[in-house]
């Protein structure tokens, strides 16, 4: 499948195991159905109509556990445009954002790790295809750094710095008014709050000092008291949808 230079948006969701997707494929499937909704799949090397499970298998990246936020996003974005959008999933569950939080072998986004170089391999391949630049990139991590907060090992300034590096390096390879839509992170029960706080305060932060920096999602602290919650750190199918949904909202009047 083939698309005439930028007739469609162009969206990258990357970040930890809430952006993979821990939901429920059928009623992801089921109640977001499009004609205009695509993915890139690298393992063909080729667009294909989206369902979940979104993203596949590939080097360090991993596709959606079953249900993601991606067909409501696409759908709402649909919606509002009336504009195909391919998306491209490039995920890892347990990443961290800086390299003092990594963990065993989940891997890091950190400048030490190899989940942005792969992700910008996996993006230009779909680029190169869908003959479009990238429209906007969509950030769902925060967990493990706010552990690694939580346990003395990474300070929310450090944290900070490693957020704006990344949105640097992702801006120097796909353009520096890339729109960057951070959905915030939510609590884990059985943890600390004062982690995820700080994360959430930093991503808040830097979301007002940067250009183009945009907080989509920010009710995901009261996921627990609404049971959108599966288990104490990822979010069921109902709260994903809900994030999909605001995100392409907030998406489509910037993407016009």
């Amino acid at each position: 499948m083939s698309f005439p230079a930028l007739s469609q948006h162009v969206i990258l969701l990357a970040g930890q195991s809430n952006a993979t997707g821990q939901g429920d494929k059928m009623v992801s499937n089921s109640l977001f159905k499009t004609e205009k909704g695509f993915e890139y799949d690298v393992l063909t090397d080729s667009i294909k109509l989206l369902q979940d499970p979104a993203g596949q298998r590939w080097k360090d990246l991993e596709p959606a556990n079953s249900g993601s936020i991606l067909p409501a996003f696409v759908y709402a974005l649909n919606q509002k445009t009336n504009i195909p959008v391919v998306v491209i999933s490039a995920a890892r569950g347990g990443s961290s954002c800086h390299q003092k939080a990594e963990l065993s072998n989940y891997g890091t986004w950190d400048i030490t790790g190899k989940l942005f170089h792969q992700t910008h391999e996996k993006v230009l391949a779909a680029l190169k295809i869908t003959k479009s630049k990238l429209s906007a990139i969509i950030w769902m991590q925060g967990e493990r750094d706010a552990n690694a907060i939580n346990d003395g090992i990474l300070s929310d300034k450090e944290y900070k710095q490693s957020l704006i590096s990344l949105i640097g390096r992702f801006r120097k390879v796909f353009g520096k008014h890339v729109p960057f839509y951070i959905v915030q992170t939510g609590d884990q029960s059985g943890r600390p709050i004062l982690g995820n706080s700080q994360v959430r305060k930093m991503q808040q932060e830097v979301a007002s000092e940067l250009k183009y920096v945009f907080i989509g999602y920010d009710k995901t602290p009261t996921f627990m008291n609404r049971n959108l919650m599966k288990d104490h750190v990822h979010y069921n199918q109902d709260g994903l949808n809900e994030i999909g949904i605001e995100v392409g909202n907030m998406a489509s009047k910037i993407l016009k």
